[in-house]
């Protein structure tokens, strides 16, 4: 590699960065999902405490109440967004829980219902009318995936399921949390 190359080469990796904290604080505008709310309000990013909460087998009350139990001052809707995900994905396989205690990366968490809307529903239709101004129940953001267009929307079943949960909590959004921006 010539260091020109080199030259090109980290300017692209540092443009890549750049747009990875630029789409992050673009999105501040939307609730935290699951994994946010661990990372952010429920403990400190401490890989040993990450993993061993990761390990944890509970369905959504007991989530619920440990989220509540946390952090007292939760949104009761930030409770529950928590709680429907970790009793989706936790607990995780040992060997994840492993690596997250070894490096604390909140990244090995699978991603939850926020990550997965800014990640997928973007590609085809806008943000803001296609997700962010609708109202549905979780029967409903789960049938989306039943029309030949969302069909093939690479999620499994589990993050349906997480997606489907963030979404009947958190949507609709009122048009003006939505910065003018993204309303199109």
């Amino acid at each position: 590699m010539t260091r020109r190359d080199l030259g090109l080469a980290t300017a692209i990796g540092l443009a890549g960065v750049g747009a990875a904290v630029a789409q992050e604080d673009t999105y501040d505008f939307m609730p935290p999902g699951g994994r946010g709310l661990l990372t952010g309000q429920l403990v400190a990013e401490n890989g040993k405490t990450l993993s061993e909460i990761a390990g944890r087998d509970r369905d959504r009350t007991a989530w619920a109440d440990w989220a509540r139990r946390q952090a007292p001052e939760l949104d009761p809707a930030a409770a529950e967004t928590f709680a429907g995900y970790a009793a989706l994905n936790f607990p995780l396989p040992e060997e994840a829980r492993k690596d997250l205690a070894q490096t604390g990366d909140p990244a090995l968490l699978p991603p939850d219902g926020k990550d997965l809307a800014i990640q997928q529903c973007q590609f085809c239709h806008s943000l803001f009318t296609g997700y962010l101004m609708h109202d549905r129940d979780e029967t409903g953001w789960k049938g989306t995936f039943k029309s030949p267009f969302h069909s093939e929307i690479p999620m499994n079943e589990v993050e349906r399921d997480t997606f489907a949960n963030y979404s009947a909590l958190n949507m609709p959004l009122e048009i003006e949390d939505v910065p003018p921006e993204l309303r199109f």
